[in-house]
This record gives C-alpha cells, structure tokens and sequence, in this order.
C-alpha cells in the first residue's frame, strides 16, 4: 500500500476511534512499527492530527478544559434534552447523586421538582437552586474548582464513603469507543469514580461532540454504566461495544 492510501486508512481509523495507537496501525495495516512512525510524523506535519504519547489525536483535539461559562453556551437545547430522558429513568422517591458539569445540572434541574427527592451533588450551579428546589439538595463538600464549579477533594470524597444511592448521573469531558469515558482533571476523575462506585443504578449523560474525543483521565470503563444517555446516534460498532458490556442505551429525541 502506497504512503497517501496508508494515510487515508489511518485518518478513516482515527475518525472512527477518536485516537489511534501505532500498535493498532501495525495491526490493521499490517506495517512495521518504523512505518507507523513515520506515517504518524507525516500526518501531524501535514497539520491532519496531533501526535501524543505514541498515539494520533484529531487535530481539533485539546487536553485544556473549556472555562464553565463557555461549556454552559454549548449545545444547550441538546443538553436539556438528555437532562429530561435521564431525568425520566430516575426515581419519584430516594436518593440520587448527581455529578458537577452543565449536562448533569440540566438532569438536576429536571429533578428539583420530586419533593420526595434527596439530591446529593457536588454541583455549585445545581446547589444554588436550593432556594427554588421541592426536592432536598444537600453538598458533598470539597473545595471549589473554578474551571467547572465542582466541589472535589479529600472532603467530597470522604463524605462519598458513607453514603449510598439509588442512582448516580455523572458526565464526562470525552469519551474512547473502546475505553470508556474520561475527564481532564485528576480530582474531578476520583469523585466521579467513587460515586459510581456507591449504586448499582449508574447513568452516564453526554452530548455528541463528546464521543470519539477522550479527555486525559479515564475514570470509568463502559461495563461500570447501566445506561448511557446521549443525542447522538451511535454507529454499529459503538452500538456493539456498550451492548457486549451490558450498558443500555437511550438517544433524547431530537426535539
């Protein structure tokens, strides 16, 4: 296979994935692990993708966070859509975590209005709709993460392990087809990783520009989800993988 069809395929593997390594260039194409590298070279010289750690990111893709205000400006009416389908899976009665970030705030503020509803969270913009809530908001502590409005930390996660939920909803900065969901911040990944860790009722909520784009830290694997909530409408082999690690899949609808 000549150079230009290499680097075709590779970008075609790329797009699909979100980021490819050189063993699964090696692999797939069947070329040698000096091939792969300069073929890796050659793209991200050309301006088509960006190389890191033996690996090929999207050219657009960034390991820097969005501040919040310009994350709460992004696909707003999708987000509000997913908040209202999740919001719809979880229960009248009970207890439900639900995690920081401006999807998860739109699920909350589907929530605020079961009055027999104890909602824990670690969500700043979600616990100041205290003031307007029939539900019962209550904070996990931590220290405030200006980046997002999130409370992490030694304390959220002390207060984490004593608690238990009939159901959590957390989100996540980007999401790998075959690894999972991930975050960009290393405190926010714990937090996020020990809620789910605390039901058995396990709600990932993401709008479709996450997928195929993971973000630095990995905090989850499909098979910890029950349910993925999104806008997107999953490709066949996206659709096979959360299906083979027993994750529901539910699409908001589109209006």
């Amino acid at each position: 296979m000549l150079g230009p069809e290499r680097h075709r395929q590779i970008l075609r593997l790329l797009a699909e994935r979100g980021r490819l390594t050189s063993a699964e260039v090696r692999s797939r194409l069947g070329v040698s692990a000096a091939t792969a590298r300069r073929d890796f070279t050659a793209i991200a010289g050309a301006g088509l993708a960006m190389r890191a750690r033996g690996a090929l990111l999207p050219h657009d893709f960034s390991l820097v966070e969005p501040p919040y205000p310009r994350k709460s400006e992004r696909a707003v009416n999708a987000k509000a859509r997913i908040g209202r389908a999740a919001a719809a899976l979880l229960p009248e009665v009970g207890t439900v975590f639900v995690d920081a970030g401006t999807t998860c705030l739109e699920v909350g503020r589907a929530l605020v209005e079961r009055p027999a509803l104890r909602i824990f969270t670690n969500s700043v913009p979600l616990l100041a709709l205290a003031g307007e809530s029939r539900a019962t908001l209550s904070s996990i502590g931590g220290e405030a993460r200006p980046m997002s409005l999130a409370l992490t930390g030694a304390l959220a996660q002390s207060w984490l392990e004593h608690l238990r939920f009939d159901a959590v909803v957390v989100g996540a900065s980007g999401l790998d087809t075959s690894e999972g969901a991930s975050t960009t911040e290393v405190a926010e990944a714990a937090v996020k990783a020990e809620a789910l860790r605390r039901s058995s009722r396990r709600l990932l909520v993401v709008h479709a520009e996450k997928w195929g784009r993971p973000a630095a830290v990995r905090f989850a694997a499909w098979g910890t989800f029950t349910d993925v909530v999104t806008d997107r409408i999953l490709s066949r082999d996206e659709r096979a993988v959360l299906t083979a690690a027993r994750v529901r899949i539910h699409t908001a609808p589109s209006r």
